[in-house]
């Protein structure tokens, strides 16, 4: 419902519409529109868009501007958060929409010298000093008042995505530099990708940090609604890309236009890390494409078994039917994949091992509903058991990290048993003194425990059972991780160095 008459401002805690009053200062036009409160100023641009029938040029570009008030500047607002987050005045709010240049507050510029700092040649000479890194250059032109919202006629591309481009001695601090000079940090270039995602298919995990760390959101939209992790998984890109994103709340889930989403990207071009943080992070293993494909029948076409046997060893469904009414054995052997349909048609399933741990996330975004994508995986595999209440609570509470500190300052803390581990059950494997104590990485990816730069847990430790794509027993026994870790199983499995028998798998003599 509309805001009350008395009330100055939106509640954040409202739900419902509001009325708000378009004015594009460019077509000299106003228009009143409702929207939901629980909309996003992404899905609320969208409408805007989709309500005026004249084209915009650039439209990505252009966005929702609260104009000042009450003494307050005016600003562009954030399109990844909530409308109900931002203080619109009375029962009909008002905002502009407008091309998102520079936003000059304080600034004593005379127009006359500021038009002569955005010649044709001023900016190409500004653009020129990014691509060298010229940082004090940068910083002088700047601070004389150029406006860095723009594009290179050539290559289409802005200073700020020019900049995560650059080495990562360099890159940081001439983000730093241009944003604090009035770059919008999700201004796109002509091909709709704003600088997260530009760093996020050159993997240079620097810029990646460096934007969050300015407060960018790891979920901004392309042209084609694809996010940073999406692409980021579907590049060649260093696997703790994909991590940091996961570990700032990056929603999983977004999909193209043939159905694929980031799970079946990694499994197409078999990168395994990047799968396993997918898994850990709550991405739903049995998710199908247009095609009815799920991320196994892809590893089976693909012929990607390392990739098939995580999905394996974490419980994906190997009976579900394509569109074609083939489980990815069938596929296997219709791709004369026949060593990898040998290993899918023999997989037990007492051979599945769950997942250890909730996942831990940054605090330092404000979580305003439980996500998606854990409401989706609590409904559709957790454990009936699954206390919701706890998982919100561990969910919101879960952001105390150590994102910010070097790797010598993670828990490294000793455990201890909580009641006596039973080596007996089927969701348990069998370890040697070899296989026990820390976890690194190695090249089937990062598993339980930790690597440099990992947020994974430390040490063998207490830790709460839950299977990949759902968030856990909270309820329920736990258990010491002493086990063979999923990086060891999978080396010794491709050299035939495990075999199982009963319900547990054995150290090859």
């Amino acid at each position: 419902m509309p805001a009350p008459a008395d009330s100055p401002f939106l509640s954040e805690n409202q739900t419902g519409t509001v009325y708000i009053r378009i004015a594009i200062p460019e077509l000299k036009i106003q228009k009143c529109l409702q929207f939901e409160l629980d909309d996003t100023v992404w899905q609320a641009k969208q409408r805007v868009l989709a309500a005026f029938s004249k084209d915009l040029r650039d439209s990505l570009n252009y966005g929702l501007y609260l104009p000042p008030v009450n003494g307050r500047a005016g600003k562009f607002l954030d399109e990844e958060r909530f409308l109900k987050e931002y203080p619109l005045q009375g029962p009909i709010g008002f905002l502009e929409f407008k091309y998102k240049r520079r936003v000059y507050k304080v600034m004593q510029i005379n127009p006359r010298k500021l038009k002569q700092l955005h010649t044709k040649t001023q900016l190409k000479n500004f653009l020129e000093q990014v691509r060298n890194g010229n940082l004090d250059k940068v910083v002088k032109l700047t601070n004389k008042g150029l406006d860095p919202n723009f594009h290179d006629p050539d290559s289409g591309e802005t200073p700020l995505t020019m900049a995560v481009t650059l080495s990562r001695d360099k890159c940081r601090e001439m983000i730093m530099s241009i944003v604090s000079g009035g770059a919008h940090i999700d201004f796109r270039n002509k091909q709709g990708l704003t600088p997260m995602h530009q760093a996020a298919i050159r993997g240079n995990l620097e810029a990646i940090r460096a934007l969050l760390d300015l407060g960018a959101s790891p979920d901004y939209k392309d042209y084609r609604n694809l996010t940073p992790l999406y692409y980021c998984v579907s590049n060649d890109t260093n696997a703790m890309c994909v991590e940091t994103l996961l570990h700032e709340r990056a929603v999983i889930g977004t999909h193209d236009e043939q159905g694929w989403f980031e799970i079946h990207q990694a499994c197409r071009y078999g990168r395994v890390q990047h799968l396993e943080h997918l898994l850990y992070y709550g991405g739903d293993m049995d998710v199908q494409n247009a095609s009815g494909n799920t991320p196994l029948h892809v590893c089976s076409v693909n012929n990607q078994e390392s990739c098939a046997r995580v999905l394996l060893f974490r419980g994906a469904n190997k009976e579900i039917l394509n569109y074609n009414n083939q489980t990815p054995y069938q596929v296997c052997m219709v791709a004369n994949n026949h060593d990898l349909a040998d290993m899918i048609k023999n997989y037990r399933t007492e051979d599945v091992v769950p997942f250890r741990e909730i996942p831990k996330y940054s605090d330092r975004r404000k979580l305003t509903t439980m996500p998606s994508t854990i409401r989706n995986l609590v409904r559709c595999r957790s454990d009936p058991r699954l206390n919701l209440s706890m998982l919100e609570e561990q969910f919101i509470k879960s952001g105390m990290s150590n994102h910010s500190l070097p790797n010598s300052e993670h828990d490294n803390g000793s455990y201890t048993l909580s009641r006596e581990y039973n080596s007996d059950s089927p969701r348990s494997l069998s370890i040697s003194s070899s296989s026990s104590g820390p976890v690194l990485s190695n090249d089937q990816g990062f598993y339980e425990g930790r690597s440099d730069g990992s947020y994974f847990p430390g040490q063998i430790q207490d830790s709460q059972i839950r299977r990949a794509g759902s968030m856990g027993n909270l309820i329920g026994d736990t258990v010491t991780l002493n086990r063979n870790t999923l990086a060891a199983l999978v080396q010794q499995q491709s050299h035939g160095g495990v075999q199982t028998t009963g319900d547990k798998p054995s150290q090859a003599k």
